[in-house]
């Protein structure tokens, strides 16, 4: 897997994230710097850490499944793509549910909410030979940096627009 390739699939499964973290900046009255870096710690962090879990539970089932890896790699991306796709066309309720609280059960929960198709990536990159230090750290810092700039977007949004938004 490419540098570019390892870009683009690390931007795409930080959209949940950013779209979280937008509806967590709705949220809040006024941003800071605190809640920018909770949420991109919190995103990036299970962003990154899932992958690794993935990568380690691959490699265990890798000697038996070498026959046919290809297809579970493949079956895995498709359903995922397939997956983000479908959430792409549907309305979005996560801003109708989404607090102002940055503590730690809420953002817990949304972190490993947001992360669990990281670990099916994870999962495939065992079976494709992906360097998982590289992967990881590009996944944890874009899904780092998307999150806290979602935050500002979603705040900025929030305020301009008040209760439309």
């Amino acid at each position: 897997m490419g540098f570019g390739e390892l870009i683009l699939l690390a931007i795409g499964v930080s959209m949940d994230a950013f779209a979280v973290s937008i509806c967590k900046g709705l949220a809040v009255q006024k941003t800071r710097l605190r809640e920018m870096a909770t949420c991109g710690i919190w995103f990036g962090g299970f962003q990154a850490l899932m992958p690794l879990i993935g990568f380690f539970l691959g490699a265990l089932f890798y000697n038996a499944s070498s026959a046919f890896d290809h297809w579970i790699a493949f079956g895995l991306l498709a359903l995922i793509g397939g997956n983000m796709l479908k959430e792409s066309l549907e309305k979005c309720d996560c801003c109708e549910t989404t607090d102002a609280s940055f503590g730690f059960k809420t953002m817990f929960v949304m972190a490993i909410a947001t992360s669990i198709d990281a670990l099916a990536v994870g999962i495939t990159f065992a079976f494709l030979h992906v360097n998982i230090i590289a992967a990881v750290l590009f996944i944890g810092c874009i899904t780092f940096t998307c999150s806290a700039i979602g935050v500002k977007i979603g705040n900025v949004f929030g305020v301009k627009y008040k209760s439309k938004a």
